[in-house]
């Protein structure tokens, strides 16, 4: 029997005109892992060379306001498939260990939804949407539940290092030991996949999801060589590395003759890791914070004839609107039985407003006390505490920085944000499986602050 969301899916597919084919864009999306938004010379690393993401940018808009939609890997990356912001889809957290949470059947992806209007599908790469336990059980969706038919994936981070990985599953069956680097085999996947293995006469959507430069980073000699005599060098190598794996990418699209017809979109999970290397381009915060390090990352996309080449855009995007702007490019309509976050991005390709119907929203699950909830409306961003009761109120664009905390200065915008941001927390919070991360919840600690 067709289960609910296949009925659904079934449903919302059935006016889609499949003649349409010709004019639907392929869909490349492809990630970094930890990637700050200092940790390349396209976004001004006087140091780090990466050439191809410099091709990418003369040859489509780079993104100077672009976001994840949390600041660690998992949730922002369930975001992206979903459309909807991580607490609401049940990717609340970093999935590790032994916990309930998961990218759950019953939420709806963009190659679900794709693939059932024809499109084919490919995901290689770090998959993280499942815990350590679920991946490779029987009884949790894989990404051929999510809409791949093809996908080379591991769980989580590449081990015992991007080196000689052992740790990629093929189609449900693991490969063993891999000879080579982590981001140079994942896009040979990609390549294989569009040359030998894809049905050519339908458009497809392929995830390109790379592990560098997350730790336990190794570095091939020939990229780390570049910058010798550097302490950085096996960091600022390893980008470089994660960019000649872009440029392979770029080139079996350019080979196969697809490139043209491909709507590539470039971005990263989360900002960077310091202690790694990673920088965040003197933006406030990293890894794990709401503040613009943390959430801010590099973001361009190139599609011929469509976006203008070589342009910027300073108009705010993030992870959920991929969901959105690829299904509207297909032709193809949004799921109208839930709350989809994302909004059309394709207006701040041209530097024009995104028209949006839910706020851009963070809240980052992390130990300590530490600011980790924020909301943009406009440029007026909103940070505050976890038990939502501290806040300080910024205005981005003119202090990208976060220096000149306002809320003091200017009580009633203070109030006006906070009382949008904790009636979309408690709608959000209505919406989503929330006993996952309820039932992971602590007491408080003596200073007030709530942790997990």
């Amino acid at each position: 029997m067709m289960n609910m969301k296949k009925l659904f899916t079934f449903g919302l597919l059935a006016a889609f005109s499949f003649a349409q084919a010709e004019e639907r864009p392929n869909i490349v999306v492809f990630l970094g892992d930890d990637m700050g938004w200092g940790d390349s010379g396209t976004y001004g690393n006087d140091l780090i060379q990466t050439p191809n993401m410099d091709k990418l940018a003369s040859q489509g808009v780079k993104l100077m306001q672009c976001y994840s939609a949390c600041g660690v890997c998992s949730p922002s990356r369930s975001a992206i498939l979903t459309g909807r912001t991580p607490y609401r889809n049940g990717v609340w957290r970093h999935l590790s260990g032994n916990g309930p949470a998961h990218l759950r059947e019953e939420e709806i992806t963009y190659p679900e939804l794709l693939k059932e209007a024809g499109y084919a599908t490919c995901h290689v790469g770090k998959w993280h949407l499942l815990s350590k336990q679920q991946f490779g059980s029987e009884d949790f969706p894989h990404p051929d539940a999510h809409g791949f038919e093809h996908w080379m994936a591991t769980h989580n981070n590449a081990a015992p290092s991007h080196k000689n990985p052992n740790n990629f599953v093929l189609n449900g069956e693991p490969l063993g030991e891999t000879e080579g680097y982590s981001a140079q085999l994942v896009a040979a996947e990609a390549g294989r996949w569009l040359k030998e293995i894809r049905d050519k006469d339908k458009p497809f959507v392929m995830s390109v999801w790379l592990h560098e430069p997350h730790s336990p980073i190794a570095t091939d000699t020939r990229f780390q060589k570049l910058y010798e005599g550097h302490e950085n060098a096996k960091y600022m190598g390893n980008i470089t590395q994660l960019d000649h794996a872009l440029g392979m990418v770029m080139d079996a699209l350019d080979e196969e003759g697809v490139a043209d017809e491909t709507f590539f979109y470039f971005s990263s999970d989360n900002g960077p890791v310091p202690s790694y290397g990673g920088s965040s381009g003197g933006l406030r915060g990293n890894k794990r914070s709401d503040y613009e390090g943390g959430v801010r990352v590099p973001g361009i996309v190139r599609w011929p004839g469509r976006v203008k080449a070589g342009t910027t855009s300073e108009v705010p995007v993030i992870g959920t609107d991929v969901f959105t702007t690829v299904l509207e490019l297909a032709g193809v309509p949004l799921p109208s039985d839930r709350t989809i976050d994302g909004a059309n991005m394709m207006p701040a390709l041209v530097g024009k407003p995104v028209e949006r119907k839910v706020p851009l929203f963070w809240r980052t699950h992390v130990s300590g006390p530490k600011e980790r909830v924020a909301m943009r409306i406009g440029d007026w961003k909103i940070v505050g505490d976890e038990t939502l009761t501290h806040f300080q109120l910024y205005n981005i664009p003119g202090d990208g920085r976060e220096k000149n905390d306002l809320a003091e200065e200017m009580p009633e915008k203070t109030a006006e944000m906070k009382k949008e941001l904790i009636a979309l927390w408690n709608q959000i919070k209505a919406d989503g499986p929330n006993e996952w991360w309820e039932s992971e919840r602590q007491k408080p600690k003596g200073n007030g602050q709530l942790s997990y």
